[in-house]
């Protein structure tokens, strides 16, 4: 039997041997066979249990989200396991320090002082005196409270003195109810002393309330006293810092585009008054301690902590320039006044990152300050005699509109580019192109064009003169009570003591007649500020705190 292999597709090489050939045949069959495996062979039968076929036949499987006939659907059951506890959110904590929130002051755009408020205020005087010689008010109870839509038996006698006031208007309704005419009464009459306007009364109101009409008049005749040698150049843009009121106003048209909250000299370092102009703005403003403040300030504090300068980065320079340690002065001694003593711009510059300069005698200005908690306080006089200005970029920006910015004309310095020039470290001051007359006045009574008078603290005591200082009661109850007052000598004082020898003989008339001239009743620390305010220009010098401003 012979075995034939047929490979129809592949062929012998022609002129081979047939050894050859064949071995070449069998190669060729072995690699055709593995690259063609064939058909598949089919699996077996399963075989199948003999009672599966003998089993009913079965219901066909409903599908699960078919309901069956005339059945609700069946609830989909929840997949089951362990309640995984969520992770609490990350809380992002903030190294921000909370907004600051700012005493409230007025709102209204009537400027304290115009170029008619000399006669206005000597108006309102009259019109006091005129209550005075009526009899005045009485005293309301001390403890009096009320609040709107509550009785009282004090209500008539507080309707009484809002009427005397021009606060309300008279013929209205009678009781004892704190209707809603009183109590807008009530707003108009804070709103008037400086007090929050929220038209309840309490301890501050009854005690503003409870100042005699005498003091009243006495202190609009003093004001209009102060202003009578004033020779300020009121202009379409002023600014007017009242020191009672501890306010800077930013007047523009004759209107206020601002009041800002600001910090004033304390009664042993009273605020001078002042009548100059702003010329220059300096950012990252380094400081030069004043003389009076090294003997008041600096020396007891090294006294009692020798690294005192270096923490508050103030440096010794010499005569030549050339810095010198501390350690190698006598703190015992009073010879660091024969050094100049300068704080480095920075955080901690008493002067904060801002300075507005204004020339004047007195070497005083407005700045900023890292104090910044002291505008949180109704009562705001801490300072050394120069003005604080709480959001004081914004009076810069103000000052400074119509100067070109930094990048030359066509710009301007807005909050951006005032932030970015600050950022620098580096000091730069900015000549206004326009200087803005400025003027520091003393008026604890002053009227508005509109007839309201108005009236603040008499914190530094100029309204009674030397025999009355001691009784008086604070004036519009903001002050806790007298004790301020009593230490309110005012710092060149005796410039005008001369002048109230002569007032101690028509004292005694001052409260009766109709105080046209009220040259008799006040003893003014700053009585009339020179025509020359801005003579020289100080501009390191200065009477500010030292670390205290």
């Amino acid at each position: 039997m012979v075995l034939r292999v047929a490979f129809p597709f592949a062929r012998p090489r022609p002129g081979l041997p047939p050894v050859a050939a064949l071995a070449w045949l069998i190669g060729a069959g072995a690699a055709a066979a593995a690259a063609d495996p064939g058909p598949p062979v089919p699996p077996a039968l399963v075989p199948q249990p003999a009672a599966a076929s003998q089993e009913a036949p079965r219901e066909p499987v409903r599908d699960a989200a078919k309901p069956a006939d005339g059945l609700p659907p069946a609830p989909v059951p929840l997949p089951v396991g362990p309640v995984q506890p969520m992770a609490p959110p990350q809380r992002k904590v903030s190294r921000e320090l909370p907004p600051l929130v700012l005493a409230r002051v007025s709102q209204d755009a009537t400027p304290t002082l115009t170029p008619a408020t000399f006669l206005d205020t000597l108006r309102a005087a009259e019109r006091y005196q005129a209550i005075v010689e009526a009899g005045g008010w009485p005293a309301l109870p001390a403890d009096l409270t009320l609040k709107p839509g509550e009785r009282g038996l004090a209500v008539p006698a507080l309707r009484r003195h809002l009427v005397l006031t021009e606060d309300l208007a008279p013929g209205g309704l009678e009781g004892d109810l704190a209707d809603p005419g009183l109590v807008a009464a009530v707003r108009r009459f804070q709103a008037r002393h400086g007090l929050p306007e929220t038209g309840l009364v309490g301890r501050q109101t009854v005690a503003a309330l409870n100042v005699p009409a005498a003091t009243r008049q006495r202190q609009l005749a003093a004001s209009a006293h102060r202003l009578m040698g004033s020779s300020f150049a009121f202009g379409d843009r002023y600014v007017v810092v009242n020191i009672p009121s501890a306010t800077v106003e930013a007047v523009e048209r004759g209107a206020v585009a601002r009041r800002y909250v600001a910090v004033v000299g304390k009664p042993d370092r009273a605020s001078p008054s002042v009548e100059t102009r702003v010329t220059n703005i300096n950012f990252n403003p380094t400081w030069t301690v004043p003389v009076s403040l090294i003997k008041k300030d600096i020396i007891p504090h090294m006294r009692k902590d020798p690294g005192y300068l270096a923490k508050m980065h103030i440096r010794m320079l010499d005569g030549q320039g050339a810095e010198v340690q501390p350690t190698a002065i006598d703190w015992s001694t009073e010879r660091a006044v024969n050094y100049t003593l300068r704080q480095d711009p920075g955080f901690d510059n008493s002067l904060g990152q801002v300075r507005i300069d204004m020339p004047n005698r007195h070497a005083v200005y407005m700045h900023d300050t890292p104090s910044k908690n002291l505008f949180t306080r109704d009562v705001r006089f801490h300072s050394s005699g120069c003005v604080r200005v709480a959001d004081v970029k914004a009076l810069a920006a103000w000052l400074l509109d119509g100067t070109p910015g930094p990048s030359g004309p066509g710009t301007v310095w807005g909050p951006i580019e005032i932030e970015t020039g600050i950022a620098t470290g580096e000091r730069r001051d900015i000549k206004l192109a326009r200087p803005v007359p400025v003027t520091f006045v003393y008026l604890t009574g002053y009227a508005t064009p509109d007839g309201r008078a108005h009236f603040r603290d008499d914190v530094y005591g100029l309204d009674s003169g030397p025999a009355k200082a001691a009784p008086e009661v604070a004036a519009t109850g903001s002050l806790a009570g007298p004790a301020p007052r009593a230490a309110s000598p005012p710092r060149p004082a005796p410039a005008p003591r001369p002048e109230a020898g002569p007032a101690k003989a028509a004292a005694p008339t001052a409260p009766r007649p109709v105080v046209a001239k009220p040259a008799p009743t006040p003893a003014p620390r700053p009585a009339a500020p020179p025509a020359g305010a801005a003579a020289r220009p100080a501009p390191e010098l200065r009477p500010a705190a030292a670390p205290p401003t």
